[in-house]
């Protein structure tokens, strides 16, 4: 009877993760796409052109400090962050 239990395959593991990720999936799907509580997407999330008009202003504001950096963990070095617009 204990040894039923030691023999857990591979395939089981395997075939239990892809179970548990496709019924997260589908459970994203309903209740985020299909709206199944109700409610609609914001247009600020859906709509493109709004979303550029926004990042044009944040990009506009005067900076006080130098540009944004992004720092490398591993050699310690930092990098300067450009735009879209810049590269």
């Amino acid at each position: 009877m204990l040894y039923q239990f030691k023999q857990m395959t591979g395939a089981k593991i395997v075939g239990a993760l892809a179970g548990s990720f496709a019924l997260a999936f589908a459970c994203d799907y309903v209740i985020a796409d299909k709206k199944i509580f109700g409610g609609t997407t914001p247009s600020t999330v859906s709509n493109k052109e709004w979303w550029e008009e926004t990042d044009k202003k944040f990009q506009a504001w005067p900076r006080t400090a130098g540009p944004p950096v992004v720092m490398n963990p591993i050699s310690r070095q930092n990098f300067i962050v450009k735009s879209k617009a810049e590269s």
